[in-house]
């Protein structure tokens, strides 16, 4: 696999990680056995899952870099990570919270960040 694509789906792995991590607790409340934990358990939680985050994001970087041999720069990595994050996040809060809307304003934003990566990449 190549190495842009390689650095590609490892982000896409961390991004879903990060996600869980970050906004996942937020359900926890909801399953069963969960209400009653503290808020440093579920840091503990979520750092535990970050970690998992963190084995993907590292190499995916590692990977992609182009001081290591990878096709993208250092800002180039940025905004890629930055637009599969708000992706991830986009399908995991309109699938696992379903109280939460996808409206024009989020379209028009995600747009802009489309055009922020086309002037990235753009030599």
């Amino acid at each position: 696999m190549p190495r842009g694509l390689a650095t590609i789906g490892l982000l896409m792995l961390s991004n879903i990680f990060m996600t869980l991590a970050w906004y996942g607790h937020l359900k926890f409340g909801e399953m069963k056995g969960f209400q009653k934990l503290g808020l440093l358990t579920i840091i503990c939680i979520s750092w535990g899952i970050a970690f998992f985050e963190y084995c993907a994001q590292v190499p995916a970087n590692r990977l992609g870099y182009q001081q290591y041999g990878g096709p993208y720069t250092l800002v180039q990595l940025k905004v890629i990570q930055e637009v599969i994050t708000l992706v991830i996040f986009t399908i995991f809060t309109l699938l696992v919270f379903r109280n939460e809307t996808f409206r024009i304003n989020h379209f028009i934003g995600f747009l802009f960040l489309v055009l922020a990566v086309y002037f990235i990449f753009k030599k």
